[in-house]
This record gives structure tokens, sequence and C-alpha cells, in this order.
């Protein structure tokens, strides 16, 4: 049997590479249930639940019931999901879970392009060697499979991009104009799924220029405009009666509010990479990466820019270089496996070589198995489940006097869009009296949600001023992965969530 899979791992390392990613990401799509980031949660499956429930005043959450203006938000991710949510529906699932099942898998069917496309393009850009390792690294790198199966559109854009590459590379030396446009058209469903890869394909056309092809540049850049006027300006005009509102929403507001979310320093990315990529690894690709830029123009130069785009943008969050990170894996193993084999000095100090990657594989597999299955937002997603379940159900009071603002909750697995009744520091028990009185028995919470264990006592008590038969019904505490989180940031705002019923009387 070893023998039989060494010799297949030579002759046909791909299909191992693609079984044992496959692996992983079924194990994520059967386990890691939950959302990651509050966008991959709550601007693309609530919005696509909004929508085929006709919500239509109310398409994001914003907490606002009168959206009269576009809110800056690409539609054709979250518009593909509310299709499939309509196909589903129509064959009889509703339940949430189930539909996340679907989505999950269907999304880790999709990133298995991401391994496949790597590999190709390190095969023929320098050979097998350089290709097993960029594909095991795209398929079994400790973060990937969780992030295939998460609704990120940072993660989702990324297919195309490298479908795109890939298509140039290899009709490079053979261009046809309809490969050409092919390519910019999947250049622009890449920008349609997220606005901020204009960088990178303004670094792809910039490349192109730069290798003199300038047939092939018109054609592409055809290609986007066509792929971006029928999705983005058609959508536009339908729903707003003017092509790019979208587009030109989300220029402005991130202009606006550059500095009103998290702020790094301009080396935050550099230091991000080097850690998830896992040293000494990670030293090896970025060095592999810088040394390449000229030979493999096309694929340094998008990234670069791209990179130094979001490093001199003041808000920066770790999801939105996303992106790069397969390039980075696939140009810094072409140019390092290149540097490698002409170095005396690796060629000298092959154990030390090798124990560098043993390091990289033991620590880089000791997280995959428990990350792949993390369960996260496990509380919040499980509150809503429960109260679902309840026949008796009515509305739900969100609890939050230790805070300023709620935690959104995500009311999709709850199968009840729209309101709900919440308590804040601002926003208090006086406020909720004054609130309730102006709703009928029907309407009033019947359940109440305590989010965080802080004077949870008091909590409670001063709740029992408005509800006073109020009565514990359970404790949702958070996944394992959440609670490591917290433990590591208390930013991370994965809590308990404490459950009462209110046992209110109509009178």
């Amino acid at each position: 049997m070893k023998n039989y899979l060494s010799i297949y791992w030579k002759e046909n390392p791909l299909i191992l590479i693609l079984i044992a990613s496959g692996f992983f990401r079924l194990l994520s799509v059967l386990f890691s249930k939950g959302y990651g980031m509050s966008d991959d949660h709550f601007l693309v499956i609530e919005a696509a639940q909004k929508w085929v429930d006709v919500v239509t005043n109310d398409w994001f959450p914003t907490g606002k019931n009168d959206i009269t203006k576009p809110l800056g938000h690409p539609l054709l991710y979250p518009g593909l999901h509310a299709l499939l949510f309509k196909c589903l529906q129509a064959i009889g699932i509703f339940n949430p879970q189930i539909k996340m099942y679907v989505v999950r898998f269907i999304h880790a069917a999709y990133s298995m392009s991401i391994i496949y496309f790597g590999y190709k393009i390190a095969n023929k850009l320098s050979g097998m060697k350089a290709a097993k390792t960029t594909g095991l690294l795209l398929g079994l790198l400790w973060f990937m499979p969780v992030m295939s199966v998460r609704n990120l559109v940072e993660f989702v854009c990324i297919p195309p991009l490298l479908f795109a590459t890939w298509h140039f590379i290899k009709y490079e030396d053979k261009p046809r104009w309809y490969i050409s446009l092919w390519i910019g058209f999947l250049l622009g469903i890449s920008f349609n799924i997220r606005f901020q890869t204009i960088t990178f394909i303004g670094g792809f056309g910039l490349a192109i220029l730069i290798l003199k092809k300038w047939k092939e540049c018109i054609l592409i850049i055809f290609g986007f405009l066509l792929c971006t006027a029928l999705v983005q300006a058609f959508t536009d005009i339908i729903i707003w009666k003017k092509p790019f509102m979208e587009l030109t929403e989300y220029v402005r507001y991130n202009i606006e509010n550059a500095n009103n979310y998290i702020t790094q320093g301009w080396y935050m990315y550099l230091l991000l990479i080097g850690g998830i990529l896992i040293p000494p690894v990670s030293v090896f690709l970025a060095f592999g990466f810088m040394r390449s830029w000229r030979r493999h123009l096309i694929l340094f130069l998008p990234v670069f820019i791209f990179f130094v785009a979001h490093s001199i943008f003041p808000n920066k969050q770790e999801r939105f270089i996303l992106p790069a990170i397969p390039f980075i894996i696939i140009l810094g193993c072409i140019g390092w496996t290149d540097y490698q084999e002409k170095s005396l000095f690796w060629k000298k100090n092959t154990k030390l070589l090798k124990a560098c990657w043993v390091f990289f594989w033991i620590i880089n597999c000791i997280p995959l198995p428990f990350v792949s299955v993390a369960y996260t937002k496990k509380s919040r997603v499980e509150a809503m489940t429960y109260l679902s379940k309840k026949p008796d159900f009515k509305e739900f009071l969100l609890e939050e006097s230790c805070s300023e603002n709620t935690i959104l909750p995500p009311l999709f697995y709850l199968r009840k869009m729209g309101f709900y009744y919440s308590v804040t520091k601002s926003n208090g028990v006086d406020v909720l009296i004054t609130q309730v009185g102006k709703y009928t028995y029907n309407h009033h919470p019947n359940y109440i949600i305590f989010n965080q264990p802080d004077h949870l006592e008091e909590r409670v008590k001063n709740m029992k001023k408005v509800f006073p038969n109020l009565t514990y019904e359970t404790t949702i505490e958070p996944g394992f992965i959440d609670k490591i989180l917290h433990d590591l940031n208390p930013h991370n705002v994965n809590y308990a969530c404490y459950i009462y019923k209110t046992n209110e009387v109509e009178k």
C-alpha cells in the first residue's frame, strides 16, 4: 500500500492532493457551522433570505426600515444565495441549518478550483516540484478548509482571479481573441463579488501593458466592462433607476469612513502573512515571491499593487488580504523552488531544509483538524435555533445592558426576519417599558436572551421590574474556538447566551 501511494504520488500528485484537501473541506461542511465575521452572514445569508421573504424595505440589516438608497454592497453574491434559497424552499427545504449544509458544500466544491488552478500555474511555470508544494499549501494550510466554506466575499472572489490568470498563462504564446474576452469577463465576475479587487485587476492590466500585449489588453478591458455592465449596471438600473449606484456608494462610504474602523500600521499585513503562513516557510515564500517579480510579472504585479493599496488604506481587517494569499503561495513556491535548486547553501544543508519543512507541517497540522470543524458564533446561532423550536414563541428581547450596542442576532436561524426588542446601557429598562406598552400582548417578548455573564444576577433582577415572572430556561455556551479567541482577545465578543422566559399573562 505504501509503495502504491508512493508511486501514485509521483505520477498523479494532484489527485491525492485534491482527495486530502476534499476530506478536510468535507469536515468543514459537516461540522463548521455558524459564521466567522458579521459580514459573511449578515450581508450575504440574511440579505438573501430577506429577498426571498420579500422584506423589500430592509435588504440589509442596518437596523433601519427606510432603505431608500444603495448601501454600497455588490448584489451578485447575495443574489445568487437568494436564488439558491428560493430553489431549496421550492422543494420543501426551509430548515436554516440544512440550507447552510448545502451552501457550505457548494462553497467547498467551488474552493477546490483554487487548488487545481494553483497547481496548474506552478506546474507550467516551474515544474512538478513547485506544483506539489503549491497544491499541498493551498489545500492543507491550517485555515484554508474552514475559509473555503465561509461566505466571505474576500475568499469567494479568488477562483475567478486564478481562473483568469491561468488562462492568460496557458494561452500567452498562442493568444485567442475569445480567450482574452473570457479573461476580462472572469475579472469582472471577481470585481462584482468584491469591489476591492479592482486594485488587483488594475495590476493585472498594467502587467499586460508592460508585456506589450496591446491587443489582449484591449479585449480583456472590453470583457471586464461587458461583465460589469451586465451585472452591476443592469441590476442597479432595475433597482435604483441609475447604473453603478452601489459602486458609487461603496467608494463614497469607504473614503468618508476610512478611519472609523480598525486602523493599523502599514506593516500589519506583512506581519499577518508572516504569521499565518508559519515561519520559516513564510519567509521562504516571501523571498521566493519577491525574487520572481521580473520573471513572472503577471503573478507578481497584481498582488503587489493589491497589497500596497491595502497597506496604505487606514481600515485594515485580516480578511481583506485573503485574495492575495493564494498568489503569494503560488509565486512564492515557484521562486523558492528555483532558488533552492541553485543555492549551494541549501544543497549542502538538506537536513536543515527538511527540518524546516517538518517543523512547518507539524505546527500546521496541530490546528488543522480543530479549526476545520470549528462551530463559530455557536452561542448566537444556537440561541436563535432554540427559540425557533419553541411553539409558543412570539418575540424576543436581547439584553446587553453591559454594552452600548447589541450584537446583531442571526435572525436567519430564527426563521423570522424583522423586529426584536433590545436593552443596552443607553436604551435601558425604562425605555423598554415604554416600548412594550406600544404593542399588544401578542407582540410582547416572551423570551429574553442575556448576552455576557457580567452582573447577570443584577440584570435579571432589573428585568423583573418589567417581567416579574421571569424564569430561567437554558444556557448556550460558545464553541471551543470561540472561547479560545475570546481568551486571546476580549474584543472577540463570543459570550454565552442565557435564555429566560417571561411567563407574561395576558391582561
